[in-house]
């Protein structure tokens, strides 16, 4: 039991989350780095060497230089099992990100020091405060100009309204960039851009004059001044509130320079959750116990392109998972075993016999599954928290090929299920609508219909404003909306009704002229 138990206490799975070109792959990969787990980092945008990120591996995110699906990593380091999830940063895949969110016990936030909190950033911050997860924020690009640290500090607090405590403290910045004082461990971190992992002093007294030895007068005077203000203002580090997502560490460096990665992931290892509660709708199930549960959050379809394969993303939340085990799809009442559960390293694949609480384990699906199922040893359990959201774009959806529409019909289906998009069906012509979060994703869906599926698709456009769920308990009302109007009904993949507003105001005189109906802008309720 003890050895369950430490299995549980070593793994940290969390994800890494940002606004497009914060430097977030690149943080991501130098993580691997430090872990051992490659040996050279791919420069993300350089197309000399045509190298990509070990985490961007699908075909699309290498021509385009971003992430649109999260991959999982794991690897070593000191001793704990480290599984990161590297999550789209951009705005048209932020539904991938809030599913991935679900999944993991704590997150860090990559910032560009030139741009401070962006848009993007702020959403899945927001997402985070909803669940209370703890929160590390890493300012990054240190090695080129941007904003003060103090007026980042209260940017952040201001906008993410995250309680701020550094636990590093930059010593300038831009061409004066010297390195990084490490307020946690007491240490001098010195920037040579040339080297690996710069020079690491300790340096317990920062009033020494050595300081002034190894980074010159004037700078030394400011880290003093810089430190003695942070000691008489920000509060000191609490790990309780830290893990109650209550206080929000604070590191800066310069993630393709390697530079204040390791303070941030030695810091990480030691502060970060252990694999945490998870809700249900019938209970709490606390990772310690002894019988196997789980859900998938995420479904990709061929990961790779050579095998018609589909994985569905399975965090495991308590007890541990085996390999040619029987375990209970709650959804579809039905036993399951699985012979070749995978663990990832981007996408790179291996076997695993079996798994802990925090871990995720990669299951060949072969349309059995859908996000949000549970798989138990026989308790009827539901996930709660893995919402799709009421998409914003639309276009009808048609065949180019008359040839290849078997093969049109089973790419829409798998990568629907996969959730890139969503698809409506019209109740009067059953005409095809996909709805999206993004303009994005209708490239996205077509560009991998023709290369994964062969089949060729063109959209026409549409004007609709919403898309939403429609519940009532009053059966006569729902029977008569629908009949009324039924130009603008759909149903979704799950054949439950949907309304089609083409305005604003076409959906507010709904919702005034029908009360006892309820409408859904996500799909959770």
């Amino acid at each position: 039991m003890a050895n369950f138990k430490e299995e549980i206490e070593k793994r940290r799975t969390f994800a890494v989350i940002a606004h497009p070109d914060g430097g977030k792959t690149t943080l991501t990969e130098k993580l691997l780095l430090f872990g051992g787990a490659i040996q050279v980092a791919g420069a993300v945008k350089s197309n000399k060497i045509k190298k990509s990120t070990t985490s961007d591996f699908m075909e699309i995110e290498k021509q385009r230089g971003i992430s649109v699906a999260t991959s999982v990593m794991g690897f070593n380091y000191r001793d704990c099992n480290i599984n990161i999830l590297d999550t789209p940063g951009h705005k048209d895949f932020a539904e991938d990100t809030y599913r991935t969110l679900t999944a993991v016990d704590s997150v860090i936030v990559v910032m560009d020091v030139a741009k401070g909190v962006e848009e993007q950033t702020k959403k899945l911050v927001e997402v985070c405060r909803m669940r209370d997860t703890p929160v590390i924020v890493f300012i990054n690009k240190m090695d080129r100009e941007g904003k003060d640290g103090f007026d980042l500090l209260d940017e952040i607090e201001d906008k993410l309204k995250l309680t701020t405590c550094p636990l590093s403290w930059p010593i300038g910045m831009g061409q004066t960039f010297k390195g990084v004082y490490n307020l946690y461990q007491k240490q001098l971190n010195l920037f040579s851009p040339n080297t690996k992992y710069g020079n690491i002093l300790g340096f317990n007294d920062i009033n020494s004059s050595e300081l002034e030895k190894h980074i010159g007068d004037d700078a030394a005077e400011i880290l003093r001044e810089e430190v003695e203000t942070i000691e008489g203002v920000y509060p000191s580090f609490d790990k309780e509130k830290y893990l109650t997502g209550k206080l929000s560490p604070v590191f800066f460096g310069s993630a393709v320079n390697n530079f204040g990665v390791k303070e941030l992931l030695d810091c990480f290892i030691e502060i970060a959750p252990s694999p945490v509660n998870f809700k249900t709708e019938e209970r709490v199930i606390d990772p310690y116990e002894d019988k196997f549960s789980g859900f998938v959050f995420k479904i990709h379809a061929n990961m790779d392109p050579r095998h018609r394969d589909r994985i569905a993303f399975l965090r495991v939340c308590s007890g541990t998972f085996q390999r040619n085990t029987n375990y209970l799809h709650v959804r579809k009442d039905k036993k399951i075993k699985f012979s070749n559960p995978t663990t990832f390293m981007a996408s790179k694949k291996e076997v695993v016999e079996n798994a802990y609480p925090g871990d995720i384990v990669g299951l060949y699906d072969s349309g059995n599954f859908k996000i949000g199922d549970t798989l138990t040893e026989g308790e009827i359990l539901h996930f709660k928290g893995i919402p799709s959201f009421s998409p914003e774009q639309f276009k009808y959806i048609e065949n180019a090929d008359p040839m290849k529409s078997k093969q049109l019909a089973k790419g829409i289906r798998q990568l629907m299920d996969e959730g890139v998009a969503q698809l409506f069906t019209k109740n009067t012509n059953n005409r095809k609508i996909i709805g999206t979060v993004g303009q994005l994703q209708f490239e996205v869906l077509q560009y991998r219909l023709k290369h994964e599926y062969g089949a060729s698709c063109r959209y026409e456009p549409i004007n609709l404003h919403k898309a939403c769920w429609i519940t009532s308990q009053n059966e006569t009302k729902l029977s008569e909306f629908i009949r009324k109007k039924a130009n603008y009904m759909a149903k979704d993949k799950e054949g439950r009704d949907v309304y089609l507003a083409e305005s604003r105001w076409m959906l507010e005189s709904a919702q005034t002229d029908y009360p006892e109906l309820e409408f859904h802008f996500t799909s959770e309720f």
